[in-house]
């Protein structure tokens, strides 16, 4: 039986991710003709992005700034009650933020950082999309028209922070926003080197792996999900012809089981193509923990990863 306890899971979905980028026009053709996501607006330094599965207006932001790295990850809870609860728990909890004004439809937020200095807002309302008359779907529960672009990306599926306490994230997450971790891997120590967690009964929507530098709050990666395998692979040509660097992939990763291909946009922050990765339909699940020897045995299959992806992050940290 699971011991899980509250507070009930009141994360509706990851919502959206913003990063920075001191190539914001090399960057922006990355997202836009070799991923397939289309330019909602432009303010000032930040560009907002749908793609076209996307039920919000956007779901991504680009930032021009000095370096590559993370602004926010940001859920949407299922209700403003239980936006109220949760802020009402970080404040009781010595994880106290500010409210933040709406962004383009979405908000107000609440934003706050977990234990690795990360930060996350949290928010309720929002603007759902309506495609113009040129963007709609034949089929009238779709969001927007099939784009065919590049990637063809259809919508952010998780991110992967780099955590210095990786068992400390994710208790935080568990404790104060009821989120399921579906796999660990853990040293005998007790310590642990990677956890995967959802809000939904998606395999993975957050994802903390173990910070090998100096550094705190950086990001690993962000990733959107194709519909196939095979849209993976067409991604990798497409990279590759942009001259766009794969780091690893095409292959299948062992946690969450999903089909990946690692790049990085001009920018320098890691962006994942993806591709499956299971669904817990059990309620009560429990989690799968893996022991460091288990893990280095990689059950799964395809190419090694270089160990350069444990390492790099955005920021760059130099070490």
């Amino acid at each position: 039986m699971s011991d899980r306890t509250e507070p009930l899971n009141e994360l509706g979905h990851l919502a959206h991710g913003a990063i920075t980028t001191a190539a914001p026009e090399e960057t922006l053709r990355y997202f836009t003709q070799l991923l397939g996501m289309d330019v909602v607006a432009q303010e000032g330094p930040a560009t907002y992005l749908r793609a076209f599965g996307d039920y919000e207006e956007w779901s991504f932001k680009v930032i021009a700034a000095e370096a590559a790295g993370l602004d926010h990850v940001a859920w949407r809870m299922t209700s403003a009650e239980a936006l109220a609860r949760r802020v009402a728990w970080l404040e009781a909890n010595g994880h106290g933020g500010e409210w933040i004004e709406p962004d383009r439809g979405k908000g107000p937020f609440y934003q706050f950082s977990d234990p690795d200095g990360h930060r996350f807002r949290i928010y309720f309302e929002t603007t759902k999309y309506v495609a113009p008359p040129e963007e709609r779907p034949v089929i009238p529960v779709n969001f927007q028209r099939y784009v065919g672009r590049g990637a063809n990306v259809r919508r952010l599926d998780h991110v992967n922070l780099l955590a210095r306490d990786v068992r400390a994230n994710r208790e935080f997450w568990e404790r104060g926003f009821g989120i399921r971790t579906y796999e660990i891997i853990r040293h005998p120590d007790g310590s642990e080197a990677g956890a995967w967690m959802s809000g939904t009964i998606q395999g993975h929507e957050l994802i903390y792996t173990q910070e090998m530098t100096s550094g705190s709050g950086r990001l690993h990666h962000f990733a959107f999900v194709v519909d196939t395998r095979e849209e993976v692979l067409r991604a990798a040509e497409i990279m590759a012809d942009a001259r766009i660097y794969i780091e690893a992939g095409p292959s299948r990763h062992t946690a969450i089981q999903g089909f990946y291909l690692y790049t990085r946009e001009p920018g320098g922050n890691r962006i994942e193509v993806a591709n499956g990765g299971y669904l817990v339909l059990d309620p009560d699940a429990e989690t799968y923990v893996w022991t460091i020897d288990e893990w280095k045995q990689k059950p799964g299959w395809g190419a090694p990863i270089p160990p350069e992806f444990h390492v790099y992050g955005t920021p760059v940290v130099e070490e």
